[in-house]
C-alpha cells in the first residue's frame, strides 16, 4: 500500500458525505487497523472544536466573511499541526471530512471574496500540505439542500440556512476547482442512489491504496 496518504472529502450540502464516509471506514478499519486516521474540519482537537461551535451556531451570529474565512484557517492550521502532520510522519492513512478546498469553495466562492485571496490566507496555514487524492460528491444545489430539510433537521446551522444562490455559487466553485485540478480531485456523481456513490468511492480509495478490490 501507498503510505502514508491523505485523502480528503468535499463536496456542497446534502452530498451525503457523512453516510459514504461511515460506510468506508466501516471497510477500511479491519484492514487498516492503527494505520486509519479519520478526522474532520473544523475540528479534529480541541481548539479546532472550539472554532468549530463559534463558526456553525444554529441561527445566524453577524460574522463577517473575512472573520468567517480566518477563523476557519486558523482552525485548519491546528487541525494540521496537532492530527493531520503527526499522523503522516507515523506513516498512516488520514481521511478528513473536508479541507482546504472547501474554504476555496464556501469563502472564496459562495462569500465572495475570490478564490485567489482565500488560497493565498490558507497557502499560510498548510505550508504547501495538499491531499493525495480529494474525492468531491457533486449534487445539485436544489436536491442537496431538500436533503438536508428531510433527513437533518436537528443539524441545520447558519450556512445550510443560506440562500439558495450562495450555494449554488458554492457548488460551481467546487466544479471549477475539480475541472483545474483533476489529477488530485475526483468527481462522484452524489445523485445516485447511495449504494453506487459508495461503491464508486470504494474502487477511487482502494485504488489509491493499491488494495485489490474483491
Amino acid at each position: 500500500m501507498k503510505k502514508p496518504l491523505f485523502i480528503t472529502f468535499e463536496g456542497p450540502e446534502g452530498a451525503g458525505k457523512t453516510s459514504v464516509l461511515q460506510a468506508l471506514i466501516e471497510e477500511l478499519k479491519p484492514i487498516l487497523g492503527d494505520d486509519l486516521v479519520t478526522t474532520r474540519e473544523p475540528g479534529g482537537n480541541p481548539i479546532s472544536e472550539a472554532i468549530r461551535d463559534i463558526l456553525q451556531p444554529t441561527e445566524d451570529n453577524g460574522m463577517d466573511g473575512r472573520t468567517e474565512a480566518l477563523l476557519y484557517t486558523a482552525a485548519r492550521r491546528q487541525h494540521l499541526v496537532e492530527v493531520i502532520l503527526p499522523a503522516l510522519e507515523k506513516n498512516k492513512v488520514v481521511i478528513s471530512d473536508r479541507y482546504v478546498d472547501s474554504s476555496l469553495a464556501y469563502q472564496g466562492g459562495g462569500r465572495g471574496l475570490g478564490v485567489e485571496n482565500i488560497w493565498q490566507i490558507n497557502q499560510f496555514a498548510i505550508d504547501g500540505l495538499l491531499p493525495d487524492l480529494t474525492i468531491y460528491l457533486d449534487v445539485p444545489s436544489e436536491l442537496g439542500l431538500a436533503r438536508v430539510k428531510a433527513n437533518r433537521q436537528s443539524k441545520i446551522d447558519r450556512l445550510d440556512k443560506e440562500a439558495l444562490s450562495f450555494h449554488q455559487t458554492v457548488r460551481q466553485t467546487y466544479l471549477k476547482l475539480q475541472r483545474e485540478f483533476s489529477d488530485r480531485i475526483k468527481i462522484i456523481d452524489a445523485t445516485q442512489s447511495l449504494e453506487k456513490v459508495i461503491d464508486d468511492t470504494h474502487a477511487l480509495i482502494f485504488n489509491a491504496l493499491d488494495i485489490p478490490k474483491e
